[in-house]
């Protein structure tokens, strides 16, 4: 096959994939990546980083029997395709046998109109205008009175589109983009300085938070967490600030990963059915959220998605799955394949939502009386076989259900368990990322302090 390959990506991945049956491949499928990003980083009102990359990346897994292999080029012209074709059916042939390997169910593959799920608005800011956001956003945080340094601000932009084959006859394309700035201040002087951050994140740019809002909010969080307290060891309430909530799911995204399943590493792995959470907590995992970070038409097998409550009224009700986990479990995929150009499908979350609860941030507070507000947080360790926790953490201790004065230098321990068993969620959800939660309140955690 040495004639020339249109680098239109429909005509690459069908080039690559016949010449991969051609070499002796069962079955394949291939994937086009392309993103471009840039960013600007300023420091006291000067520009310290320009950044921009623009990259495009095949993968080709090619499945022999029951063997598989991944081969990844940036070279498209025929010669490379015939090369990687090749190398690719014969590193197969050396690989381990898979009993569970396969290609989606062609039945479980997305089709007709894909939804359109608004996932970019087209807007790629030019670098003028990431440094004058950038700019605006320090010269607001240093204008906050007992600012008195900075770490930096930034702004970024990023935009990645894929195109995805399979020999059993899909084809589909998805593509998403992402506006952020973020800014450190510190506060104070000397020994006795204090920093703080804020961040913010949107795929529109219409929807990302004003750069002043975000570099005052740096500023006044910074000032707020002067000459803090230590704090005696002791076991009380801690409340997560709404920003820190959502790593409460990084763990149970990992505990419930068809791969931990299927090794039998997983805290989680004979809690099916069981009730891990709170009566009457929900956690959603949504693909096809307007705008979500994490939303995607189809996975990364070409299968069409199902929206999940992984946790309904308390109790665990699935696993994220690709094909050969779901094959392996003897269960169906549910369309969480991950895929990247230089291996195998994985799997994972979507947009996984730990709903709102019925009470204000306020309210929670009120209702908690004494305990420990967490706003930051530093070194998270999770041990996945038994899902015990540990994180290093500052904050402010809570009087009489109010904000009383900033602490630090706390660790705070516990287990996932018992954790998302008493938790309480507040009603002040707000979509940072792919994963997202209200501020929660867990009963009663370990403090280890001063």
């Amino acid at each position: 096959m040495s004639s020339p390959v249109n680098e239109r990506p429909e005509d690459v991945l069908s080039a690559v994939m016949a010449r991969a049956k051609a070499a002796g491949a069962d079955s394949a499928d291939a994937l086009i990546y392309r993103a471009v990003s840039a960013s600007v980083s300023v420091r006291l009102g000067e520009v310290e980083e320009v950044e921009r990359s623009e990259n495009r990346d095949l993968g080709l897994r090619v499945l022999v029997g029951r063997r598989q292999a991944c081969v990844s080029t940036t070279d498209y012209s025929p010669a490379a395709l015939d090369e990687l074709a090749e190398r690719a059916v014969a590193m197969a042939r050396l690989a381990p046998e898979d009993p569970y390997l396969a290609l989606a169910d062609p039945a479980r593959l997305a089709s007709g109109d894909l939804p359109d799920l608004d996932l970019f608005d087209g807007i790629e800011p030019p670098a003028d205008a990431l440094r004058e956001r950038a700019l605006a956003c320090e010269a607001a945080a240093r204008d906050v009175e007992g600012v008195t340094n900075s770490s930096g601000a930034n702004a970024s932009f990023g935009t990645a589109q894929s195109w995805l084959a399979t020999s059993t006859g899909f084809l589909g394309a998805a593509s998403g983009g992402s506006h952020g700035t973020s800014v450190s201040v510190l506060a104070g002087e000397g020994t006795a300085m204090e920093r703080d951050y804020e961040y913010g994140a949107a795929t529109h740019l219409s929807d990302l938070r004003t750069p002043e809002e975000i570099g005052r909010t740096a500023g006044e969080r910074a000032v707020r967490r002067l000459n803090p307290k230590k704090l005696a060891s002791r076991k009380a309430p801690v409340v997560y600030e709404q920003r820190l909530a959502a790593s409460l799911l990084g763990p149970l995204a990992g505990a419930i990963n068809g791969a931990a399943i299927a090794r039998g590493t997983s805290f989680l792995k004979n809690k099916l059915g069981q009730e891990i959470f709170a009566s009457g907590l929900t956690v959603t995992d949504d693909p096809f959220v307007p705008r979500g970070f994490g939303s995607k038409p189809f996975d990364g097998e070409g299968v069409r998605p199902e929206t999940l409550s992984v946790v309904e009224d308390g109790r665990l009700t699935t696993w994220l799955l690709n094909t050969a986990q779901a094959k392996q479990l003897g269960l169906e995929t549910n369309g969480r394949a991950k895929r990247g150009t230089g291996g195998p499908p994985g799997s994972g979350a979507t947009n996984l939502d730990l709903q709102p609860g019925t009470m204000s941030l306020e309210e929670l507070l009120r209702d908690t009386h004494e305990g420990l507000y967490v706003t930051d947080m530093f070194g998270p360790q999770v041990n996945g076989n038994t899902g015990d926790y540990s994180v290093g953490c500052s904050g402010y201790w809570i009087e009489n259900g109010e904000v009383a004065y900033p602490v630090s230098e706390i660790t705070i321990a516990g287990n996932l368990l018992e954790m998302w068993q008493s938790l309480t969620p507040a009603s002040d959800f707000v979509r940072r990322g792919a994963r997202n939660a209200p501020t929660v309140r867990i009963a009663q955690m370990q403090i280890a302090g001063a």
